[in-house]
């Protein structure tokens, strides 16, 4: 059953599936598309010419698992800007923000009072926590994790192939581990496979070619050690 309230109905332009499910409160702009399944909570907030639970389209070598797909579920107070795309199995908590343009892919996992920067892109099977800070224009590639409190700077990425397309069939793609309240510069690029400790600082620009410790901070090409995160820079001084 579809649930509307208000003047939801008479937005311009919007495409609502039948078996969509929306809460109360909810406010949609012009042309917006809903596909099926997709479940909207309340009091969330829905951009101009946003597209929600788009169903993805796997290119034959695609290594994405391509089992069937839920709705994509918005918890409550959600605002999704103008012009973003989710897909299909995604799930965004309650009080996130998922910015204009940005694309969050089939099965990403965004917890609470997250921000996914403008343009950003966050891959299939990424799981981003509580309170991270995803800022514009970044790439948070597939097979992430993102754990809580995470700052990941403008235009930062995370790859998750080493050959770039060269590995055999069925060998499994490692993308990044990002520990609590960990910090990436803008511009840094983290190689498949690596892990930002918790609590420490990667500088803008570096190229991550190796782990990070906890608490300390890395700079350069490639990322080298140069000192530790100082006690009055931890995340528990800050919140």
């Amino acid at each position: 059953m579809v649930r509307l309230s208000g003047a939801m109905p008479d937005a311009p332009g919007l495409i609502l599936s039948p078996t969509a499910q929306v809460g109360s409160g909810v406010t949609f702009g012009a042309h917006v598309v809903v596909h099926d399944g997709v479940i909207i909570a309340d009091n969330c907030t829905i951009g101009d010419g946003a597209v929600l639970g788009k169903t993805p389209k796997l290119a034959r070598r695609s290594t994405a698992p391509r089992d069937p797909l839920d709705g994509l579920v918005l918890a409550e107070g959600v605002t999704v800007g103008t012009h973003a795309v989710l897909f299909a199995g995604a799930r965004v908590g309650a009080g996130s923000i998922v910015a204009d343009q940005a694309f969050v892919r089939e099965r990403a996992m965004i917890g609470t009072e997250t921000v996914i920067g403008r343009a950003s892109g966050v891959d299939n099977d990424v799981q981003i926590g509580d309170r991270v800070r995803i800022q514009s224009q970044a790439y948070v590639t597939a097979y992430s994790v993102v754990e809580d409190d995470v700052f990941f700077g403008p235009c930062a990425m995370t790859t998750n192939d080493d050959t770039m397309a060269r590995h055999p069939s069925g060998m499994a793609l490692r993308g990044a581990t990002l520990r609590r309240a960990c910090r990436i510069g803008g511009g840094a690029v983290l190689v498949p496979g690596v892990e930002i400790g918790e609590e420490a600082f990667v500088a803008a620009g570096a190229v991550v070619t190796a782990d990070v410790p906890a608490r300390k901070v890395v700079m350069g090409v490639p990322a080298r050690l140069v000192r530790d995160v100082p006690d009055a820079d931890l995340l528990e001084r800050w919140a």
